[in-house]
């Protein structure tokens, strides 16, 4: 798979699997061969209406069949997939249009009117194209759910734009199909971090094919890989969700059942329904399964892999799960930058249940000092530094960034995590704490700096750091310590809130706000957020 493009992989698995269902969505199949033909009229309908190989082109839609078409259509013409959170605002989504360069975006109706105010602000997406959720469903099933209001919708008030049909009704035309370099970059995924702005993560054919194909084959002891149905529970704009989904529909040959947003009597339903076989669910969404009245309604059985990651899961909300279905939680540790997992548990056998697992065969990994980047002595706590070949190499765009998250250490090149975990003598990972830049919450990676900056952006604030406070059923809950101006006065924390609210996406708003005469510094004049984590965890 080293010397092909992953549109290749995919003709591939087209070719061996051709009647078989690849997709499920809302009770609607599409067979691998079907996802092909509807791709390549949509990839010629991008292509007419002007994107070239290295383009890129937004995609700011929730999880649907026009999201996978769209990315397979993309590759199809050697274009550049920019997938965005479709629950960002204006602002995060304006910032990442400016910083990508893409000048063409897929955006759903209910977000038209954040596409229209960046544009007015000046970004150049000189093309829209606008879909429905709804819009791949048949007729009948479009005219039950609008008429029971489950549907939304969004108005469209601009003359300018193109619609999904006008895309899908495009005759495919195979002189439009680009033979991408496996070196090519084919994915920008944008992820939070330490910097006020979410850094571009550019992916190559090849760095993108060997990870996936990694992570899926931890499972393939207990399940071939072609006989796989994974109930998708992850967002189709982070990694994790494209590991199982894009991998199993490209690479493997496997059932995805994908579903809009995550609700938790359809997961079961479609357990139950599609006898599938495995279950991706950030730490959060396991405790709410355990929690929800109705589980015990439906059928599981089938469930022989169920895996977890984004945060650490609580042993207490593994040893109820393994109790109840008799299937343990598989965990693992991975970063955007490292294309996902950089370790996982193993299927079968016994392991420390608080372990996050050995490193994956394609990776390596160092434990240091994070003053010194010397190696910590094993069973020693150090920030983890990663390294495979190929890997991810920089930052688009982002030069500092990149020359201090990415460094050559004994000739090779090693992505700084910011996370701290130490090994035992038997290879096994344990994670410790992260960065204090970075808050996780519901399986979120949160940048600290981002939510400071845009607190220190109201007239009354002088100083501000944000912190993670732990929480079990989100893993961290956001708070932020606020130094008003002195000759301030009335301003609450109520305001402050709602002036996030307004410029950051929903996961990033603070849910406390604590006023302070001072915030605690180091000699050096640097805000000491970790000092605050501290107290809070004391509290």
């Amino acid at each position: 798979m080293r010397n092909e493009c992953i549109y290749e992989a995919f003709l591939r698995t087209v070719a061996k699997y051709t009647s078989k269902v690849a997709l499920v969505y809302l009770g609607d199949k599409y067979s691998f061969t079907k996802l092909k033909k509807l791709a390549e009229r949509v990839g010629t309908g991008f292509y007419k209406l002007g994107v070239r190989p290295g383009d890129r082109v937004m995609l700011y839609i929730p999880n649907s069949p026009q999201w996978i078409l769209a990315w397979l259509g993309l590759q199809y013409i050697g274009a550049v997939a920019v997938p965005v959170s479709p629950i960002y605002t204006a602002h995060d989504m304006g910032y990442i249009a400016r910083d990508s360069g893409a000048r063409v975006i897929l955006c759903s109706d209910t977000n038209f009117g954040y596409v229209k105010r960046v544009k007015a602000e000046g970004v150049p997406l000189d093309t829209v194209i606008v879909t429905n959720i709804a819009d791949m469903l048949p007729w009948w099933k479009r005219y039950i759910g609008f008429a029971f209001d489950k549907i939304p919708d969004g108005k469209v008030d601009a003359n300018d734009i193109y619609t999904w049909d006008k895309l899908l009704r495009t005759e495919a035309d195979p002189s439009c199909m680009v033979t991408s370099k496996p070196d090519d970059i084919m994915q920008i995924l944008y992820t939070g971090g330490t910097t006020k702005f979410p850094k571009g993560v550019p992916f190559t054919h090849t760095v993108f094919i060997d990870g996936l194909m990694a992570q899926l084959k931890v499972s393939e002891p207990i399940i071939p890989l072609d006989q796989n149905r994974i109930v998708q529970g992850a967002p189709l704009f982070h990694i994790q969700g494209e590991i199982f989904s894009l991998g199993p529909i490209c690479l493997t040959g496997s059932t995805v059942i994908l579903m809009p947003r995550v609700n938790l009597d359809a997961i079961f339903l479609y357990v139950k329904r599609y006898h599938a076989t495995t279950l991706f669910g950030v730490p959060a969404l396991y405790r709410m399964f355990l929690d929800h009245d109705r589980i015990d309604y439906y059928d599981l059985s089938s469930l022989k892999y169920c895996f977890t990651g984004g945060d650490v899961i609580p042993t207490e909300v593994m040893r109820r799960w393994k109790q109840k279905f008799g299937v343990p939680i598989s965990q693992g540790y991975g970063t955007t930058e490292t294309v996902g997992g950089v370790t996982m548990v193993p299927v079968g056998g016994d392991w420390p249940e608080d372990s996050i697992g050995p490193v994956l065969s394609i990776k390596k990994v160092k434990i240091v000092d994070p003053d010194t980047l010397e190696e910590v002595p094993v069973g020693q706590p150090g920030e983890i530094l990663v390294h495979s070949d190929p890997m991810i190499d920089r930052y688009w765009n982002k030069e500092e960034e990149t020359r201090e998250c990415f460094v050559n250490i004994d000739g090779l090149l090693w992505y700084r995590t910011g996370d701290i975990v130490r090994a035992d003598d038997k290879g096994y990972l344990y994670f410790v704490d992260r960065t204090a830049d970075i808050i996780k919450h519901k399986g979120y990676r949160v940048s600290a700096s981002e939510i400071e900056a845009v607190l220190k952006d109201h007239s009354a604030v002088i100083a501000a750091i944000a912190v993670g406070v732990p929480d079990r059923r989100v893993g961290e809950r956001i708070k932020a310590f606020v130094v008003l101006k002195e000759d301030v006065e009335g301003v609450t924390g109520y305001e402050l809130i709602r002036w996030c609210k307004d410029r950051l996406t929903s996961y990033k708003v603070p849910e406390y706000i604590e006023f302070r005469d001072m915030l605690p510094k180091s000699k050096v004049g640097k805000y000491l957020r970790r000092e605050l984590r501290q107290q809070e965890r004391k509290n």
